[in-house]
């Protein structure tokens, strides 16, 4: 499906953004490390550079600057996020993903096109999957409306929009919308990425530890579409 290029959402203005930027900006490369950081670019593929901070140290650095702050609302979320994302090392992405994903619950359906952008630019799996099960998760399980949503990002061009239609219900465990789980992995079973396809058995897999017969049996019936990484990582655990 060919999608529309989509409007790059605008930053709003926030005080509280304009604090944690000032202190982040600040704080992460005092922690830098070069030889960590070209280690981090290569075991990312290169796709951005890195400050090298490693995940323990710098959500320790977080919480110091986001100390005293207050808990943000979803302007501030989405000037953080955004303008996180204008940063080139990845460290920054990553800070905006925790913050999101700690404060999901307070973004309403209109931060849908945010999560888009955030998805979309710079896109790879380690900001992506936070994305996918912490923030898109939640917003639809809070805004059934956008379900609707979900069924155009699953048929999407970009792998990294479809993955995140694939994921976004990894933790609803006995919430799961069996129907819409099981169709979108027919719908993307014969995409020849691997990230799709390790997605669709990711999915599966996941959902096998609330109904495992259910997973089985709709494995077992679409066998023949399913590619054999998606069935194998779907039955890892159920056999």
């Amino acid at each position: 499906m060919s999608t529309p290029a989509q409007p790059v959402p605008v930053v709003p203005a926030s005080a509280l953004a304009d604090t944690v930027l000032h202190r982040l900006v600040r704080v992460y490369p005092g922690a830098a490390d070069p030889e960590r950081a070209v280690q981090a670019a290569a075991y990312m593929k290169d796709v951005a550079p890195f400050l090298g901070i490693p995940t323990p140290r710098r959500r320790d650095l977080s919480r110091t600057v986001l100390a005293g702050t207050g808990r943000p609302d979803e302007t501030d979320l989405t000037a953080i996020a955004l303008r996180c994302w204008e940063l080139p090392e990845r460290e920054y992405q990553y800070f905006a993903a925790d913050l999101l994903r700690r404060h999901a619950a307070r973004c309403s359906a209109g931060f849908l096109p945010v999560l888009r952008h955030l998805v979309s630019t710079v896109p790879w799996w380690d900001t992506v999957d936070v994305l996918a099960a912490h923030v898109a998760g939640p917003l639809v399980a809070a805004e059934p409306e956008l379900r609707t949503a979900m069924d155009a990002w699953i048929g999407d061009d970009s792998v990294w929009i479809a993955r995140t239609a694939l994921l976004h219900q990894l933790r609803y465990k006995e919430r799961t919308d069996t129907g819409r789980l099981f169709r979108y992995c027919l719908l993307r079973a014969e995409h020849p990425d691997f990230f799709i396809r390790k997605a669709i058995g990711w999915s599966l897999r996941e959902y096998a530890k609330t109904d495992p017969d259910a997973v089985r049996d709709f494995v077992d019936g679409a066998r023949d579409r399913l590619s054999p990484l998606s069935v194998r990582e779907a039955l890892r655990n159920i056999g």
